[in-house]
């Protein structure tokens, strides 16, 4: 359905997220020469900060690829075909690490304590011992569809007792959801930039260590199993500044300003603004009188889910939002009509916050549901207040 153009839209969707207008501008340049020194500069300069909101020194690869890219790039340089692989799935994007595992031909052994639910690092370490020749471990930091936050610190430090590789899948995670991947030990960390980084999808990111690069060197007698996504390859051209094929020349110009605006903010700070919007937005809901999906303590700064009540059809909530001009995300698979999740992840402040508790309370209402229309409003407003930071922060 087109949008009617007299209704303002807003996206409040965990991706793709909203754009700043400086990003915007910054694409909107006449189109360069991806091998002209105009271009090899801002290559460079993107290159030389990603590695900082990913909080490592390893190499940062990129590729011309959405997120799942990035994580099709870490089975195609990790799994061997026929030998085993864990890989643990709470949710819809922890499930892709089985697909792609499957799809590489990989000896899987499934870890899946069930949508909404924890990935516990003490049965990854069960997992581990019980099945002997396991070298690579896939996990998710941010699982969107639930709007759960997994310990990968945790997992990381099983990992490394077993002396296998972790991967971890962080497209919406980082830049939102505490993630050091030097401090923790974490070998692979994948992302893409339609998140938190504040771009449009089209950039994969794959930050890997030495160790997991040497891995990916070493098939023994099986061939090569991917060629574009090749890390080793990549790795080799932008060590010398260069990009071993044609990159996405205006999400890098794109890209080069949204770290720049990471940076100004500091990380602490974009992390900071994620807990608080996050903690807004439950507020809000709570008072409304919805639960909230998963345990308390595990839910994260990327998307709240939120449990929409029994007595009205959940199906129709994101359609109904849409009249209103508001795209927002409901549940996926077994939790569609059954969960809305509110996005408070890379451009956004408190009206966003705001703006999607308001429409909730009033789709709400038209829908059948008891509300006194302003409470979610206006808890979300006090918890602004409360933490001195003004509404249009």
């Amino acid at each position: 359905m087109t949008p009617n153009p007299f209704v303002k839209q807003y996206l409040m969707t965990a991706g793709p997220t909203p754009v700043p207008p400086a990003v915007s501008q910054a694409m909107a340049a006449p189109m360069l020469y991806h091998r002209a020194p105009a271009f090899v500069e801002v290559y460079e300069r993107v290159i030389a900060k990603l590695p900082s909101v990913f909080r490592t020194e390893n190499d940062v690869l990129t590729f011309a690829a959405s997120g799942s890219g990035a994580m099709d790039s870490a089975a195609a340089n990790l799994v061997r075909r026929g030998t085993p692989v864990l890989a643990c799935a709470a949710g819809k994007f922890g499930e892709r690490w089985i697909e792609l595992c499957e799809a590489y031909g990989a000896e899987t052994v499934r870890y899946e304590p069930g949508w909404g639910e924890r990935l516990d690092a003490a049965e990854i370490d069960r997992l581990l011992t019980e099945h002997d020749g396991i070298e690579v471990v896939f996990a998710t930091l941010s699982e969107t569809s639930t709007g759960i936050v997994h310990d990968v610190q945790a997992i990381a430090e099983v990992a490394r007792k077993h002396g296998a590789i972790l991967a971890v899948d962080a497209v919406s995670g980082l830049g939102a959801a505490e993630l050091r991947q030097d401090e923790w030990g974490i070998d692979v960390v994948v992302a893409g930039s339609q998140k938190a980084l504040m771009c449009p999808p089209g950039l994969a990111f794959a930050s890997v260590s030495q160790r997991a690069l040497d891995y990916a060197a070493d098939t023994g007698s099986q061939p090569p199993r991917t060629y574009y996504f090749d890390w080793n390859k990549t790795a080799k051209s932008q060590r010398k500044g260069d990009s071993p094929f044609t990159p996405a020349v205006p999400l890098f110009l794109g890209l080069d300003v949204a770290l720049d605006l990471i940076g100004e903010e500091g990380l602490e700070n974009v992390m900071g603004r994620h807990r608080l919007l996050a903690s807004a937005a439950r507020a809000g809901a709570a008072a409304i009188g919805l639960e909230l999906f998963g345990d308390p303590d595990e839910r994260s700064t990327v998307v709240t889910a939120v449990e929409l009540p029994d007595t009205i059809d959940g199906g129709k909530v994101p359609g109904a939002l849409r009249k209103l001009g508001i795209t927002a995300n409901g549940g996926q698979n077994q939790l569609k009509g059954k969960i809305l999740r509110i996005a408070h992840c890379g451009y956004f402040g408190a009206f966003d916050i705001l703006t999607s508790l308001s429409g909730l309370e009033m789709v709400l209402a038209q829908l059948g549901h008891e509300v006194e229309h302003g409470v979610g409003v206006g808890a979300a407003q006090r918890v602004f207040l409360e933490a001195g930071v003004p509404a249009a922060a």
